[in-house]
């Protein structure tokens, strides 16, 4: 006697189509959150290692040189003096106003240092030093000179 045979048993399991675009779907997104992840991981080890170095002042300062006190040119003797000291003066002009009594110097990037600098560098006292951090600047410091340019090292 034959034993009848169980249809279940003995056929193979089929794989549907839509079983295997969800496989493929799963792989896909854990493939993406890997990728994410790592994309993190390196975007945080980054901005800490180069916050170890955000009170290093560059080797080459870019700045603007403003006219804060209405003297005219001596936005020019500073800017030659300031090229003459290795710094990059990207753009001269007036400040908003001409009633500027002390020179004063400020960080445009978070980086103290580059303003410390160039603020050492023409002798103006670093209580002078302002930060104002903007995006719309693609200089490092701005400089203001005022009433007190006399009493500052280029004019020395």
């Amino acid at each position: 006697m034959n034993k009848p045979v169980n249809n279940k048993q003995t056929s193979k399991k089929k794989i549907s189509p839509a079983n295997i675009v969800f496989t493929i779907f799963i792989i896909l997104l854990g493939s993406i959150i890997l990728i994410l992840s790592y994309s993190i991981y390196l975007k945080l080890t980054t901005q800490t290692a180069g916050k170890q170095d955000i009170n290093k002042a560059a080797d080459i300062v870019q700045l603007e040189v403003m006219n804060g006190c209405g003297a005219a040119g001596i936005a020019d003797k500073f800017s030659e003096y300031l090229r003459e000291h290795n710094f990059d003066v990207v753009t001269l002009g007036n400040y908003r106003s001409y009633d500027i009594n002390n020179s004063f110097v400020i960080d445009r990037t978070g980086n103290t240092a580059n303003a410390e600098k160039v603020a050492d560098a023409l002798g103006i006292d670093r209580k002078y030093i302002v930060q104002q951090i903007s995006d719309e600047y693609f200089l490092d410091v701005s400089l203001v000179i005022g009433r007190d340019y006399n009493n500052l090292k280029p004019l020395k």
